[in-house]
């Protein structure tokens, strides 16, 4: 199958973004033709500052790369590198209902938020449409909180085929596993859109203090606690054996269990994980004509793909090119 999937480098990566879905990325790559990119035009609804755009769109890569993509098998490539999917886009947007935009429940929840209400946020969909559909993609792993960006594609997409022709296929969500949405530190879904995130590859003393900040009950020590209502614990079933996380989950019922304890083994278990990445991203990092190398190919490979695409879709609409690119 081919699986596709994009990522906002809208920040640093968190470990709501590798719990929830760059792992089982990783994992895709195994049976499957798999492309992933940079969703830098995605990030603008947010991040509008040139600098840390591209400093954010090497930091994802990085990431990828440490974690074990394999540039061999997997395409992974910057949006902006392939620009026939903005041109898509436009093409989408007069086949698209405003009402079915209008129903977007991320829309709304990120105004609600506070992001500045903008065009791009309004019409995100019809982008992510795009994405995903001049690839003839066949799946597209999303987190419960997408489901309904991936039925706005179908939607699109079988908006398109009648009026034009049945050049897309209608491409399925792969729902990700439970632990998809995870909490941030002070109890909201992990963003980094609301600065709640524990990032991956923190120092030592960095990540103490972040995880000693996280949001806990004002419950006294002695007193019996939920474990599955402690952000701490829901951390720790992420990282840890399920002897151990039983071990913990007695602890919190029987009472007498300080935050404090449990932060302790949280740090720990974050610093044993992600420590010896750390270091290899750090030697990744040294070597930026590796990565550059890996995403140039990526979107070369990706867009001789949407360039077959959209020659079908140019035709089907009436404004095929009369001279082909060189």
């Amino acid at each position: 199958m081919r699986v596709l999937s994009g990522i906002q480098p809208s920040g640093r990566l968190h470990i709501g973004n590798y719990f929830g879905a760059l792992r089982q990325h990783l994992a895709l790559q195994e049976d499957n033709e798999c492309l992933y990119f940079m969703a830098s035009y995605h990030s603008l609804t947010t991040v509008q500052d040139g600098k840390l755009l591209r400093a954010y769109t090497t930091d994802v890569a990085l990431d990828y790369l440490t974690f074990g993509l394999d540039p061999a098998r997997t395409l992974m490539f910057c949006q902006q590198d392939v620009p026939e999917v903005t041109e898509l886009a436009w093409v989408f947007s007069c086949v698209t209902p405003m009402g079915l935009l209008e129903r977007a429940h991320s829309y709304k929840d990120k105004v609600a938020h506070g992001i500045m209400p903008n065009v791009g946020l309004f019409t995100y969909p019809v982008l992510m449409a795009a994405d995903i559909l001049i690839y003839r993609s066949d799946v597209v792993p999303v987190g419960m909180d997408q489901k309904q960006h991936i039925e706005i594609t179908r939607d699109i997409a079988t908006k398109f085929n009648n009026q034009f022709g049945g050049i897309f296929p209608l491409p399925d969500g792969y729902i990700l596993e439970e632990t998809a949405v995870v909490p941030g530190i002070d109890g909201r879904k992990m963003s980094k859109s609301y600065g709640n995130e524990v990032e991956m590859f923190l120092e030592p003393k960095a990540l103490r203090k972040k995880i000693m900040s996280i949001v806990t009950d004002s419950s006294p020590v002695e007193a019996p606690k939920d474990p599955e209502g402690s952000i701490p614990f829901l951390y720790l079933k992420l990282l840890l054996p399920p002897e151990e996380i039983e071990y913990w989950r007695e602890r919190y019922k029987a009472g007498g269990l300080g935050y404090g304890e449990v932060k302790q083994r949280l740090y720990e278990a974050l610093e044993d994980y992600f420590g010896p990445y750390r270091e290899k991203r750090r030697e990744l990092a040294r070597d930026t004509a590796y990565v550059e190398d890996v995403l140039r190919e990526g979107a070369r490979r990706a867009r001789l793909l949407a360039n077959e695409t959209m020659e079908l879709v140019r035709e089907a609409i009436g404004l095929p090119i009369s001279y082909k690119q060189p």
